[in-house]
């Protein structure tokens, strides 16, 4: 995949919305206000060493665990909290990877959401 079919997929997911509330190199994406993607756009205050193209994504820390042993792509995030959120070098993936742990991110805020707000978007 590569960022915009990254970003489209993303924003295709009922109800997400994007801003970037931490600087220009940043895009996050939104469930009910509740960020679940990060993706960097490149450059500014949050490249690394490496500047490959990257997104962050919120997991359940077992699952985070289970991809960064399976996956040399998969690495505990640069700027988040590391239990819960993994770094996915998206370019190094399969397209399929990548959309599926995007949609099982979006599926744990669906989930954390309030009974009423969980059934639009299950």
């Amino acid at each position: 995949m590569n960022i915009e079919q990254v970003r489209e997929y993303t924003l295709s997911l009922n109800g997400v919305t994007e801003d970037q509330p931490f600087d220009d190199d940043i895009i996050t994406f939104r469930l009910e206000g509740k960020i679940f993607v990060c993706l960097w756009l490149g450059g500014g205050e949050h490249d690394m060493k490496d500047s490959e193209p990257r997104l962050a994504l919120k997991l359940s820390p077992d699952r985070n665990e289970e991809l960064r042993a399976q996956f040399s792509a998969v690495t505990p995030a640069f700027h988040w909290n590391k239990k819960h959120w993994s770094d996915m070098y998206y370019e190094q993936l399969e397209d399929s990877q990548i959309m599926e742990w995007i949609k099982e991110s979006y599926k744990l805020i669906v989930s954390k959401l309030p009974k009423a707000l969980r059934q639009k978007y299950a």
